[in-house]
């Protein structure tokens, strides 16, 4: 799937989507102020789409997307690098803004966290060596050692799936860089990861590593995470992701950091 339909599919959501903002007694106060400037909350160690460069500068495509987003809403933006398991504390005590790098959508976080319209789409595969070739399908797991990411939509779909009942281990890194640095020397045999850090990370060490294709755990939608109350700000960004992806914007962030000819492009995710 190229991008321009990857993203129209997902801000095609923007019609379609009810978003809740409490109900009952613990219903909280709408905010229907826009703030003047919003910190957006990240794991630094996600690449492509928030990360440390050898500067030590944040970059990335969420990044780029956020900043462009900012301009147009006329505020101020700062990005901060949080403990990413910590991350639905961090917004609801107001140390973060918004959470957005590669922010998956779920049920579970649905209850703490109120979603912008879904603006990627992209999956969970497994990813081994490249000369490894006893890992070809979810049931080879069995007996191996698997590293995720802690508090990762990776590390749910592992731990639900029927394979991660017969693994070795599960082990649970602070960030996916460190679990394909250990995957690399073998400290575990495989990796669960979104197919968008798996095919940049391996465009970074070539022949190094590969995806077992046919392996995916479901479909992962990203979108932009607020407090539950923010309403106004994000049916603002709402507006803007739109606008991003009618102009053409959208389009141009996507191909500076994964390329119009990457795999990702190709991606089944529907």
């Amino acid at each position: 799937m190229n991008w321009k339909k990857m993203m129209a599919v997902g801000l095609a959501a923007v019609s379609m989507m009810v978003f809740v903002t409490g109900c009952g007694g613990d219903a909280k106060k709408a905010n229907t102020e826009l703030p003047k400037k919003v910190v957006i909350g990240l794991d630094d160690s996600f690449p492509p789409m928030g990360f440390k460069d050898d500067k030590g500068e944040i970059v990335g495509f969420d990044i780029d997307m956020a900043k462009e987003a900012a301009k147009r809403a006329g505020m101020e933006v700062e990005f901060k690098a949080i403990d990413w398991s910590s991350k639905e504390a961090e917004l609801k005590s107001k140390k973060i803004d918004a959470l957005w790098n590669g922010l998956t959508v779920s049920p579970e976080r649905e209850k703490n966290i109120l979603f912008s319209n879904v603006y990627m789409k992209d999956k969970q595969y497994i990813i081994v060596r490249n000369e490894d070739e006893s890992i070809k399908g979810k049931a080879d797991l069995a007996g191996k050692v698997v590293g995720v990411q802690q508090a990762s939509t990776g590390e749910a779909a592992l731990q639900k799936d029927e394979s991660g009942k017969t693994v070795k281990e599960i082990k649970s890194y602070a960030d996916f860089v460190s679990a394909f640095m250990d995957l690399g020397i073998g400290r575990v045999d495989a990796v669960i990861a979104d197919g968008v850090i798996a095919r940049y990370l391996m465009t970074k060490e070539p022949g190094k590593y590969k995806i077992v294709e046919g392996t995916d755990y479901g479909v992962d939608d990203f979108a932009v995470g607020f407090r539950k109350e923010d309403t106004a700000l994000r049916d603002k960004i709402n507006g803007i992701l739109a606008e991003m992806k009618k102009d053409g914007t959208a389009d141009k962030i996507a191909e500076k950091w994964l390329g119009s000819g990457s795999d990702l492009d190709k991606s089944d995710a529907k």
